[in-house]
């Protein structure tokens, strides 16, 4: 059982989480995550439950290592946790379903959530497919919080309702949701529509989560702005600059 933790989530565009824990209680981040921590906490660094834990989060995309955060003091006491570009910080209640994330999204959760690789759908699609292709699975009875860039769109989907949703803008979905992977069709489309080769299709009945702002698209525009000569910003870059850009 996940031990149950209190938190706050501060800030608007550059969001932070701010847990804290009784004595005795512990929750889990990613190294690099942690803001602070107040007196009392005690920092551990393992592969959290032996080599094929680590193993499990290695292959999900994320670190071999995780950080366990314990409260070993007596009085109640806080750890501060943010990511490391804007955006929103979710936090889901496992015990509502297991949930399957995008990889580097998770950012900590309370002791006792299992962290593992999800699963992917083709050998093309973890070519051509973008971020979508490799997925993360949490299970548990507690907590987790994940980091999304932008905004985050929440929508329950129906039995049967179905979204396409570009790969690298899905968050999180719930284990019921029915997820694929398929090929735009066209050639002109896939070459020149800028929406990558792959499309996720995702099938109710479940809860989705949405990003508007994947930082790789974001890093992506800044990357195209700053290659303009010196003084200009590069703004479309022309069909060429477009294809190798995916503006």
């Amino acid at each position: 059982m996940a031990d149950q933790v209190d938190y706050e989530i501060v800030g608007d565009d550059f969001q932070a989480v701010n847990i804290t824990l009784d004595s005795g209680e512990s929750v889990r981040a990613e190294p690099g995550a942690m803001m602070f921590v107040e007196s009392g906490i005690h920092l551990e660094t393992s592969t959290g439950g032996g080599l094929l834990s680590g193993l499990k989060r290695k292959l999900g995309g994320e670190s071999f290592f995780i950080t366990t955060f314990e409260n070993r003091g007596q009085a109640r006491a806080t750890v501060g946790f943010s990511a490391a570009y804007p955006g929103k910080i979710l936090p889901i209640d496992l015990s509502q379903g297991t949930i399957y994330c995008q990889r580097n999204s998770y950012l900590c959760s309370a002791l006792g959530i299992e962290i593992s690789a999800g699963f992917a759908k083709s050998l093309g699609a973890g070519f051509f497919g973008g971020e979508g292709f490799v997925l993360q699975k949490l299970a548990g009875d507690g907590l987790a919080f994940m980091h999304a860039g932008g905004f985050v769109i929440e929508r329950d989907l129906e039995a049967g309702e179905e979204l396409r949703v570009d790969t690298g803008c899905i968050v999180a979905f719930q284990e019921t949701v029915n997820y694929d992977i398929q090929r735009i069709r066209g050639v002109k489309s896939m070459l020149f529509s800028g929406e990558g080769l792959f499309f996720a299709t995702l099938r109710g009945p479940g809860k989705i989560f949405i990003q508007t702002t994947p930082f790789s698209r974001f890093a992506s525009r800044v990357l195209s702005a700053a290659g303009g000569s010196q003084g200009q910003v590069k703004r479309g870059g022309g069909l060429l600059g477009s294809v190798i850009g995916g503006d």
